[in-house]
């Protein structure tokens, strides 16, 4: 029980990785709020196996790259669970599609920089107050970010690489707090997210040239947040860690 008595809040916590991540940090007794965009089912799935395994959580509704609704999910946390919050994971996040440069418009560009960017800059912003000394932030970011991503991904690549250079600005910034904000950047995990953006065909050549020879699963990502937002950690602040099978170096 690593993070008994701790408040954690996940953005998009309700499918895939941050599903994975709610019922993990839930397992090692951290209260947990769920939230969850526009999907009430998966939300109550995942509620129910937090109890299910003898976890305490609640699910809020929210839209994270909308200020107010960003106040609206943190007031439901601090309502349930009181002022302090401990933990931040920013999952929230996503590429929609993939467009050519020649394809883009300014509606496209404002969405990806705003789901994968601004909703990690508004949550961030939301619970500084909020944390003490010992308090973990964890971002999302991307492989993408590393290698530029793939063919039509270049916002969805640069969104995430925001995330990154706000990750080391924030280490800095809230460090001297007693803050920790670290970020993890995925390769090809097998979720929903794969399922949509991706070929078959491409996974499986991907997973040719992966030193591990596989993809990864949400329990690996779950693992190492965990790791993060824990007191095994606690000497580790501004890391972007790449968690991807070997692929970026290989």
């Amino acid at each position: 029980m690593k993070l008994k008595g701790k408040v954690a809040i996940v953005t998009g916590g309700a499918r895939d990785l941050g599903r994975a991540v709610s019922i993990k940090l839930a397992s090692e007794g951290a209260k947990v709020v769920v939230n969850y965009f526009d999907n009430p089912e998966d939300a109550k799935e995942t509620l129910k196996m937090i109890q299910e395994n003898g976890g305490e959580a609640i699910i809020a509704q929210g839209d994270m790259t909308k200020a107010e609704e960003v106040k609206n999910l943190f007031a439901a946390g601090i309502a349930a669970f009181g002022d302090r919050i401990d933990i931040l994971v920013n999952v929230v996040g996503g590429i929609f599609g993939r467009k050519e440069i020649t394809e883009q418009d300014e509606a496209w560009y404002n969405l990806l920089m705003d789901v994968n960017m601004k909703s990690c800059w508004l949550c961030t912003r939301e619970v500084v107050p909020h944390m003490t000394n010992g308090g973990a932030i964890v971002n999302f970011s991307s492989l993408a970010a590393r290698d530029g991503g793939g063919q039509g991904a270049s916002i969805y690549a640069s969104a995430k690489g925001a995330v990154m250079t706000f990750t080391r600005s924030m280490a800095k910034e809230l460090g001297p707090k007693g803050i920790r904000v670290n970020a993890v950047a995925p390769g090809t995990i097998a979720t929903s997210f794969h399922d949509r953006f991706n070929t078959p065909e491409n996974r499986e050549k991907m997973k040719a040239i992966y030193p591990l020879r596989r993809e990864g699963d949400a329990g690996d990502i779950a693992d190492l947040v965990l790791f993060l937002v824990s007191d095994d950690s606690d000497y580790i602040t501004g890391t972007n860690i790449d968690i991807n099978g070997g692929i970026f170096f290989s």
